[in-house]
This record gives structure tokens, C-alpha cells and sequence, in this order.
């Protein structure tokens, strides 16, 4: 077997920051004046900058040239990073700073960053402009009678023309803030408090940049714009990101980023309080943080990253409430508040765990053993310590196995939803408890030359009937196993197409190739393989295809790989000589038409068709109306809704209905998994139609 090339994975921060600490007026217009000093690039950067180009275009997988085109991607990208949402620079800044486009390039291989500090400069200027004007109009309460509608989304809107334009954009985003606070109980008042303090931060979030900050903000313009997963970590991203991997510190188990000021979720840590509550999903917003069961709730839209985490963090078994705007709701998104208890997250939370459950099909009794699979996961402290039985993925499933073959079950079902990969290591040799010999997956190196990865062990675990689940979440190493069990035939996919993230990364520490240099530099994450099933297909962009697909909420043009205009492209190589176990698809056909007769008469099916429509349908409607009245129907209609659903819901499940304004406990509260349930009746077809 040829070495092992381990990915890594990891969810980077974005780099707005600001300060949580409050300040009184005039304390803020001293540091307001301290801190609106221009930045200027430190000495040393031109050189760091220029290691970063070389190591790059030496290495990465992708072989690119810093041209003026792919300046002008970096120069949109770098802008994009600044104003999101198209909210502070004028048309005219974009006119007078359009001259660098072209010559980013030139730039970067030169070492010159002022024209990048320049453009940071000016949105720094344009951000006070605007926290100054919001100051200004807070002083008079809204009409909200006034039949006018807000855009939340502005990315692909046109930069505004002039100051009246821009003021009239801001005008009604404080409005609808303001209106937010007053649906929520909040009088003008302590509205008009929140909403200062809220924009004080985003004022502080850009003065409290440092040269580090906006260094690592150009660097990652760059980075970004040839893959997605190569960026530039400063030194102190680098220690979080260190501090991420242990996943050694108490919270909630989630990687936050910033986008557009808000604070959004973006992964859950398998095994972690947020995970297992099920009540904070993936892109969802938080607000609001407060400390113990009634503890004041703390604005934080603005804030700085590390001080929302601070907030979170806590000692293991102490309360944190949070506030959330639900990602599938959209703009019209209604904060609510949910409450988790905080734990360490350990390697054991994480760990494959096994349930049984029994169907009924054409009058025949079935019992499936489930195991779920978080994570990829190995002890590699332990490995290389040589303790005996260290703990990983594949040890740990082998072991559940063999309980539910003592159960004599008649099938297994693999759950690889929300898996966001781990240890490519023990992708290969969980693949190899299913199958007998053979290749894997294949790395393809910078190089160009391909590793050939290959079951270690020439035994098979298990070789009944089998069905993996996957979901768009379901990425990197979980689409190595799940595509290696599709293309031995060796068992079904069913589910959503995968994420589709097919590279590999590496970590190279800069301050290693810059021995004299006494200055604390930072690290680079750089893309240097892609991984390839043994069929020869990619994984990469596209994923793996189920054998049977089930709907889906998300859009691959807003999420998975596919959806990053600069991921590398789905191509193939060469096949490797495999013997398939099996041969599935002869029996596709009649496995779905199955499925889709069942789907006929499914009371479930159908609400999980018309939770998926009203998500898109939230997600997609970016105007928001402005007047009390019309926003105050809208959340009616909509409370009313979910209220009407989830007691359908509750009726098809046996479980007693609710009355106005009850809550529920979290057992009441559990909802079937359509998605398992169907995929243990198409299990179950399976083996009718292979034993006759």
C-alpha cells in the first residue's frame, strides 16, 4: 500500500472583527480618533508576501499564472470581502480604485501591498461615515405605517450613486432593525440603546483592525481565488486553528465565521452539544448570547469573532442561551432563542454508535442494525504512542458489527448524513471491512504522479445486504467510502448528491522557511492532491450521485463545492484494476419504482416535500416589508403555519397534539427520519429481490 496523504479539514474564520466593550460617548470619539490613523503594511509583509506567491505557484495542485485575469478575480474578491452587501462604498470609490484591478498581479509578485491598504483605508472611512449617519436618524422614532419594503440582500445590486442613495439604504435597514426589536417586545427606547451599541460595534469591528488583519484579508483574496480551501492563517488564526483541531476547549461544538456582520454557524462538531440538541443547524445566524437560564441576552451582531466565541465558551456543564435567525427561514427569519448546555467535546462523543430497527414489509418481519458515523476519526496521539487498542472509526465499527451480527440482523445501514469527513486513512480501511481486496481511492499529486490507495486487510467483516445514507453535508472522506461501496457494487447510496470537496491539504508553516527572520509570521493551507474514485470519476465539484436521490432543501448553487467559483474542476483519470462485488444496478430500476409506489401513499413524504418548498421559498424572497401591520400578519400567517405542521406531523406520529402557544419536551418533540425509515423499506426490498 503507498503512503497515505491525510487531508485536512477546517472551517476558516472570516476576519471582521469587533470589540464587545462598550464605551460612553466620549470616550468613543477619543478612540475614534486614535483608531481612524491610516494602516500601513509592516516591512517585513513584502517579503512574507512574496513566499506566499512562491510557494503557490510551485505547489499547488493547481497550476495557475498571476495574471491581469486572475487579478481582476483577486480585486473583486478582495472588495467582496469588504462590503458583502454592496453598503458602504460608493460608485465613485469604485471608479477611483478601479485602476488596481489589472495590476494586483504586479503587485503581489512585487511585494507592494499599499494599494490594497489604500482600498481598506477608504472602507474604513466609509464605515465611520455610515455608523456616524445611523447615530443621526436614531434620534427620531420610525413610521412604520409607511407602506415601503427593505432588499436584505444586496450582493449583486448596483453600488450606490451617491450619499442620498446610500443614506436611504441605511435608513431602512436600521428601520427594519428597529421594527425587528418592536415585534420582539421592545420599546423605542431600549431599541434605539441596542441599535446604538450594535452599530458602535460594527464602527469598532473596522477600527480595531490591525496591519496583521488586513494583511491576512489581501492574502486570503488571493489564496481564495485559486481554491477554496487554500488560505493564508496569520499567527493568531493559526493558534485557534491548532486550538480547533484538539477541539479541546468547552462550548457548544461549533465553528462560527463572519459574514456581513453577523456571526453565522459554519459546521457543527459531530458528538457536540449543538450537534446532538439538533436545535442549531448549519448557516443559522446568532444574535444574541446570555449566560446561565436567565442571564441578560447580549447583542452581538457586530462583534468580533473571538469575543462571540468568549461568550459561548464556558465551564462544561453551565448554561448559554443563544439567539438565532434559522438560515431556512430566510429574510424574514423570526429570532428565537434556544438554550444548550456546554460540554467538552471528547473523541467518544464523536464515535460510531449502532440502533436497531425493525420494519415490516409484504407481510415479513426485518431487523437492520444502523450504525452512525459522525466522523472519521483516529486517537493519532494514541497510534503513535503504540498503545494497542487506540480508538478509531474503523476499529470501532468493526466491533458494532460483529454485536449486530450477534443480533442476527438482516441488514446494515450506514449513516453518513452531516459526516464531514476526518482521517482519509480510515476511509480506506472502513471501505475494506466491506470489501475483500483492492484499490480505494486514488490521490493524484501536484506531480501529476497518482498514489493508489488499497484495503489493508484481505478480510471482509460484512458482506450482507447494505445501505449507506448520505446528504449534502456528507463530504471528503465520507464520499471516498460511500463512492469506493457504490463502484464495487457493493452496497446502495441513497440520499442527496454529496458535498463534493475531492483535494487534499497541507499545512506549511512559514516561519520554518524563513529561519533568520525574527518576525511572528503565519502559516498556509495549500491544496496539493485530489482525490479520485477507482473507477477513475473525481469526487471533486461533483460528489457522489445516490443510487436513489431524495429531495433537498439546499440549492447546489448556494452550498457545496460546486457552489465556490474558484473550486478546481471534475475531471478523470485512468481506472484501476478492481473486481466489483456485486452488481446493483441491474436492479435500480425496480428498487425505484418501488420506492416512488410507496412514496405514493406516504402522509410524511408529503410534508417533507412542503417543509422543503416553504424553505426555498424563504430563502428566496430577499424584500422585506416595512410596515408594522404587514410585517406583524406575516409572522402570524407564519407561526401559524409551522403551528398547523407540526401538528400534522404530530398526528401522523401518534403523538398528542398541541394547544396555542404550548411547548413541548424534547422527547415530545422528536421527529421521524423519513429519509431512514424509507431507507431501511428500500433495504428491505433489496433483499427480497436478491434472495427471490
Amino acid at each position: 500500500m503507498k503512503k497515505i496523504m491525510l487531508p485536512i479539514s477546517f472551517a476558516l474564520a472570516a476576519i471582521f472583527f469587533a470589540s464587545p466593550i462598550q464605551y460612553k460617548k466620549t470616550e468613543a470619539e477619543i478612540v475614534l480618533k486614535d483608531t481612524l490613523q491610516t494602516l500601513q503594511p509592516k516591512s517585513y509583509y513584502s517579503e512574507e508576501n512574496q513566499l506566499i506567491n512562491t510557494i503557490l505557484t510551485r505547489y499547488h495542485y493547481r497550476k495557475f499564472r498571476l495574471n491581469d485575469s486572475l487579478s481582476s478575480v483577486i480585486f473583486d474578491r478582495f472588495i467582496k470581502a469588504l462590503d458583502y452587501n454592496r453598503s458602504y462604498f460608493l460608485n465613485s470609490d469604485i471608479e477611483n480604485i478601479e485602476k488596481y484591478r489589472n495590476t494586483f498581479d504586479d503587485d503581489l509578485k512585487a511585494g507592494n501591498l499599499n494599494p490594497a491598504f489604500e482600498i481598506f483605508n477608504l472602507y474604513k472611512q466609509r464605515v465611520n461615515e455610515r455608523v456616524d449617519y445611523v447615530n443621526g436618524i436614531l434620534e427620531e422614532e420610525f413610521d412604520y405605517s409607511i407602506d415601503e419594503s427593505f432588499r436584505t440582500n444586496r450582493e449583486e445590486a448596483e453600488w450606490s450613486a451617491d450619499m442620498h442613495e446610500i443614506n436611504e439604504i441605511w435608513r431602512k435597514r436600521v428601520k427594519n432593525d428597529a421594527l425587528n426589536l418592536k415585534l420582539s417586545g421592545k420599546d423605542w427606547s431600549s431599541s434605539v440603546e441596542t441599535l446604538r451599541k450594535r452599530y458602535e460595534n460594527i464602527r469598532r469591528a473596522v477600527n480595531q483592525y490591525n496591519d496583521e488583519d488586513v494583511f491576512q484579508l489581501v492574502m486570503n483574496s488571493y489564496t481564495e481565488s485559486i481554491d477554496p480551501h487554500t488560505n493564508y492563517l496569520s499567527p493568531n488564526v493559526s493558534d485557534n486553528f491548532k486550538i480547533d483541531m484538539r477541539r479541546s476547549l468547552e462550548g457548544i461544538g461549533a465553528q462560527l465565521q463572519t459574514e456581513d456582520e453577523y456571526t453565522k454557524v459554519a459546521d457543527l462538531i459531530p458528538g457536540g452539544p449543538a450537534f446532538k440538541s439538533k436545535l442549531l443547524h448549519r448557516n443559522d445566524k446568532i444574535i444574541g448570547v446570555a449566560q446561565g437560564e436567565d442571564g441578560e441576552m447580549v447583542d452581538v451582531i457586530g462583534w468580533r469573532i473571538t469575543d462571540v466565541v468568549q461568550l459561548i465558551r464556558g465551564p462544561k456543564g453551565t448554561v448559554v442561551r443563544l439567539q438565532i435567525l434559522p438560515a431556512e427561514e430566510g429574510a424574514k427569519a423570526v429570532a428565537k432563542e434556544i438554550k444548550l448546555i456546554r460540554e467538552k467535546v471528547t473523541l467518544e462523543d464523536q464515535s460510531a454508535k449502532k440502533d436497531i430497527m425493525e420494519i415490516e414489509q409484504n407481510n415479513h418481519s426485518y431487523k437492520f442494525g444502523v450504525i452512525t458515523i459522525p466522523a472519521f476519526y483516529i486517537d493519532f496521539e494514541e497510534q503513535q504512542k503504540g498503545v494497542r487498542n487506540y480508538k478509531s472509526t474503523t476499529r470501532d465499527v468493526r466491533k458494532l458489527i460483529k454485536e449486530l451480527q450477534e443480533e442476527k440482523v438482516d441488514g446494515i445501514l450506514i449513516d453518513l448524513r452531516n459526516n464531514g469527513g476526518g482521517s482519509l486513512s480510515e476511509a480506506v480501511q472502513l471501505t475494506g471491512l466491506f470489501i475483500k481486496e483492492g484499490p480505494v481511492v486514488q490521490v493524484k499529486n501536484s506531480d501529476g504522479s497518482v498514489d493508489v490507495n488499497e484495503d489493508p486487510s484481505p478480510d471482509i467483516e460484512y458482506s450482507g445486504p447494505l445501505v449507506v445514507l448520505v446528504n449534502k453535508f456528507s463530504a471528503s472522506a465520507s464520499e471516498i467510502f460511500s463512492g469506493a461501496i457504490q463502484d464495487y457494487g457493493r452496497g446502495l447510496i441513497i440520499g442527496e448528491q454529496t458535498y463534493g470537496k475531492g483535494t487534499v491539504q497541507n499545512l506549511i508553516d512559514l516561519n520554518k522557511l524563513m529561519n533568520e527572520s525574527s518576525d511572528d509570521l503565519g502559516q498556509v493551507k495549500l491544496t496539493i492532491a485530489k482525490y479520485y474514485r477507482v473507477t477513475g470519476g473525481s469526487t471533486q465539484n461533483l460528489g457522489v450521485i445516490p443510487d436513489i436521490s431524495f429531495p433537498s432543501a439546499i440549492d447546489s448553487k448556494e452550498f457545496g463545492e460546486s457552489s465556490e467559483p474558484s473550486a478546481l474542476p471534475y475531471d478523470q483519470i485512468n481506472s484501476t484494476d478492481f473486481t466489483k462485488a456485486g452488481n446493483l444496478k441491474n436492479l435500480l430500476s425496480e428498487l425505484i419504482r418501488k420506492h416512488r409506489e410507496r412514496l405514493k401513499d406516504n402522509p410524511e413524504y408529503d410534508l417533507l416535500l412542503e417543509d422543503i418548498e416553504e424553505m426555498k421559498s424563504q430563502r428566496e424572497n430577499k424584500i422585506v416589508s416595512l410596515n408594522e401591520e404587514k410585517r406583524k400578519k406575516e409572522k402570524e400567517e407564519l407561526e401559524e403555519k409551522r403551528f398547523q405542521r407540526e401538528n400534522e406531523r404530530r398526528s401522523k406520529q401518534g403523538l398528542k397534539l398541541l394547544e396555542k402557544g404550548e411547548k413541548v419536551t424534547d422527547e415530545e418533540n422528536k421527529k421521524s427520519d423519513f429519509l431512514l425509515d424509507e431507507g431501511a423499506n428500500i433495504l428491505a426490498d433489496l433483499i427480497s429481490l436478491t434472495t427471490g
